[in-house]
């Protein structure tokens, strides 16, 4: 009964800084990443569909994204999805290719990317704090049951905790990774 819940603990965990990685990726800092259109979704014969399902998305230079789409027709509506996107945007045409240039980020618009970072952060530590409790308090109920004894509970709650403390420096490292990815020029 420990070992499952210290093992659901521990996935959810893992779910939750990968969460966080994710929401992370979709922060813009002045670098081209393919992974910056991954939520874009385009009009494709009346379906929404993923951008990457359309089209291949590759990075031309630091700056530059290149799209090419599968179908000569599906130009317009991923030119259009990008545009109507809140990335902020331009993306400009050469025939089938959809080159977008990223713009330079300006100092005020990086501070106020890392502040947007350390909420998301501290959104991630939150997750992984709730998880260690619904843990513990499992502990608890087991204990109040009389399935396990007060040892086994303590000792418990130390895994749980020395878990949430792996997780948090993850959470932490990823932080501080972005926050010095936004603040390259």
């Amino acid at each position: 009964m420990i070992e499952e819940t210290i093992k659901d603990a521990e996935m959810r965990m893992g779910k939750s800084v990968d969460s966080l990685h994710s929401e992370l990726a979709k922060i813009r800092t002045g670098r081209a990443h393919p992974s910056l259109l991954d939520h874009i979704t385009v009009d494709y014969y009346g379906a929404a569909t993923p951008l990457s399902q359309v089209a291949n998305v590759s990075v031309e230079d630091a700056r530059t994204l290149s799209i090419s789409p599968w179908e000569k027709d599906m130009v317009a509506p991923i030119e259009k999805a990008i545009m109507k996107s809140d990335l902020g945007l331009n993306p400009a045409t050469a025939g089938t290719i959809i080159r977008i240039p990223m713009p330079q980020l300006t100092e005020e618009r990086r501070r106020d990317l890392v502040r947007v970072v350390k909420n998301e952060a501290e959104g991630g530590r939150v997750a992984v704090r709730n998880i260690r409790r619904d843990a513990n308090g499992d502990f608890k109920e087991l204990l109040k049951e009389k399935e396990i004894s007060e040892d086994e509970c303590r000792q418990s709650e130390e895994r749980i905790q020395k878990l949430t403390d792996t997780y948090i420096v993850k959470v932490d490292e990823a932080l501080a990774a972005k926050e010095k990815e936004l603040m390259e020029f």
